[in-house]
This record gives structure tokens, sequence and C-alpha cells, in this order.
């Protein structure tokens, strides 16, 4: 049951990572800066979970080192500074669609280098080896089909028109496509590293709310640096009713409150290579919303690529679970055993001999009688 529950956690956190990337490509295509974007959102989810981590972590928060404070700034540099405003500007000259197809590239480079710093094991001779490393290339070729195989029959849309016309405000062109998706792509290399130092992180400081307040602090701090050199109009961080707010507001609670806790939850409990496995939804995430909102039509290489994505990504969640249960198995058998005793038998060692203790005084009152 307990296993049941990340599983549900991490659809939902892709869920809320697939209307981000909806929001944020309107929001680029109507002017929002990345950088106010990202000082904004980390503020907001700074000062959102601040009460809560020192209240509920209180007891349990270990002391807050140099060493420490600074694997954190770089936790914050890759996953936030980096990764976002990288992927923010590939966003600008790509689709939503693309990214969220770049982004499967994740599980990938996380099972790699996990494998290589042996936080991930990986036996080819069993099954479960064999699973793990067939579902993560089954994703990866479900990615590329949904990406580029674009012809032949296609579905018809949720919607008659566009409930949003995003490609009535920015036009992309073939030569930016490509660029915008490599830049895309360096992003998703920088959010490997995130999901591998966050796990490697938290052993040293495992509270996970202070650990994402401190991130959100250290994210807001270095793009604030970095907005004195590139976004220095002032009016760039006015912030009106409208779409962009919405996405600022959406982004600071879903992704980097809720969002950033329960995936660090997940790292702690099942490892980051578990986490990136569920990257690959995204892609059908957006894909529902771009027909939904947008009006497109989804081609079958769409709904083929989706099914071996989801096959995939099963083939990979049941060789952990198995190799799970394959480490726990013998402990978790002793530990069943002794609860099923209704009592506790007392073994004694004699000349090499094995005596249990109730059994020698029930046969020392039967030679007595």
């Amino acid at each position: 049951m307990k296993t049941s529950v990340y599983y549900v956690a991490m659809v939902l956190v892709q869920l809320v990572n697939g209307g981000s990337t909806i929001l944020m490509k309107i929001s680029l295509a109507k002017g929002l800066s990345p950088l106010v974007f990202i000082v904004y959102r980390h503020l907001i989810a700074m000062l959102l979970l601040a009460p809560f981590a020192y209240v509920l972590e209180k007891k349990q928060r270990p002391p807050l080192t140099f060493t420490v404070a600074m694997k954190i700034f770089l936790v914050a540099s890759l996953g936030t500074t980096i990764h976002l405003n990288v992927y923010s500007a590939g966003l600008a000259h790509s689709s939503a669609t693309v990214a969220s197809a770049l982004s499967n590239v994740v599980p990938s480079l996380t099972f790699l280098i996990a494998v290589f710093l042996r936080m991930e094991r990986v036996n080819m001779k069993s099954w479960r080896g064999k699973a793990k490393v067939i579902g993560t290339l089954v994703c990866i070729s479900g990615s590329l089909v949904c990406t580029f195989w674009k012809g032949g029959f296609r579905f018809k849309a949720f919607v008659e028109t566009p409930v949003i016309d995003i490609y009535g405000i920015k036009h992309v062109g073939k030569q930016n496509l490509v660029e915008g998706s490599a830049i895309v792509l360096i992003s998703y290399i920088a959010y490997s590293s995130w999901l591998i130092l966050q796990a490697v992180v938290y052993k040293m400081y495992p509270a996970s709310l202070s650990l994402n307040v401190l991130t959100c602090f250290f994210a807001s701090l270095q793009s604030s640096f970095l907005s004195l050199f590139m976004a220095r109009d002032p009016t760039l961080w006015k912030l009106q009713w409208n779409v962009q707010l919405f996405t600022i507001i959406y982004g600071g609670v879903m992704i980097s409150g809720l969002g950033y806790y329960i995936q660090l939850w997940c790292i702690s409990n099942n490892g980051p290579v578990f986490v990136a496995m569920f990257i690959p939804l995204q892609l059908l995430v957006a894909a529902i919303f771009s027909a939904c909102f947008f009006a497109e039509r989804i081609h079958l290489g769409s709904l083929i690529g989706a099914l071996l994505i989801i096959g995939g990504l099963y083939c990979v969640l049941w060789g952990k679970k198995t190799d799970n249960l394959v480490e726990r198995g013998p402990s978790d058998q002793i530990e069943k055993g002794s609860r099923d005793n209704d009592h506790t038998m007392d073994i004694r060692i004699n000349d090499g001999v094995l005596y249990d203790e109730e059994e020698c005084k029930s046969q020392m009152k039967q030679n007595r009688g």
C-alpha cells in the first residue's frame, strides 16, 4: 500500500509539471522574463514552506554546516538556476510538446549516472536487471516515436477551435526549433545531475522541508544576482493580474513548493532513478493539454509512442520493485516469523549440541513422574 502512494504521488507531480510547461510557454510568449519568473516563483515557495519547516522539523533538523550549505547551494544551481534558466531560453524557441518529449532523456541519463556512482545496481543475469535496462530503452524509443513520427492518421481534436491561440502570439521556425531543442536538452542534463545530487545531500541533511526552503532561498538569490545583468528593466518586475502572474503563483505553490517536496520525499525512499522514470509522463500530459486547449490533433505516432512510454515505465518500475523485495526479503521474513511466534524459544549450546530449554524442562518433569 505504501509503495503505491509513491506511484500516485509521482504521477500527480508529472501532471502538475505538464501544466506548468503549457503555462510557461504562454507566459514567455507574452513577455515574461525567465529570471523574473524564477526569482518570484522560489520566493513564493520559500515563504510558503518556511513556517512549516520551522515548526515540523524543529527537533529533527540537523545543524547547517558550511559544507552542507555549499552542497545545497550547488543543488539550487543545478536544479533551478541552470536548469530553469536554460530550459526557459530553449522553450522560447521551441514548442511545449517537443520540450516535454526531450525530457525523456532524463531517465536514461539519471540511470547511467546512478550506475556509475554505484547508487543503482544492475544484474544483467537476472530478469530484474534486464527489465530496468530494456524499460529505459523502450521509454526513449517511445519518446522518439512520439516526437518525430508525425505522418499518417490523425485523431480528431478535443475542441474545434483553440481555446488559447498561442501560435498567433509567436511563430517558431524550423531553425529556431532545432536550436531551442538543443538548449532544452542541455537543461535536462543539469536536471539529471540535480536528481542525483539531491539524494546525496539528503543523507547529510535529512529534513525535507528545510532542505526545500534552503534550495528555494539559494535559487532566488542566484537568479536575483543574474538579473542585475540580464533583467535590469524595472517594468519586467511589475506584476499585473494576467496569465504571467498566474504562472508565477502556480510555479511557486505547485512546483517549487509541493512538487519539490514530494519529489525529494520519493527520492529519499526510492532513489533518484525511481523519480526520473516518471518524467516521460510529461510528454503525455503536454500532448493531452495541447489537444484540449490548442486544438492540436493527436497523431497515430503520438499514440503508439505513448503506449511505448507507459510499457517501458512499467518494466523499470517492476524491476526496481522486485529488486527491493529481494533485498528486503530475508530480513522481512525473519522479522515476520519472530512476530508470529507466541513464545520465545531459548536455545542453549552445550558440547556442540543444541538444547531447547522448554523441551528440557518438560522432559525432566516426565522423568520425575
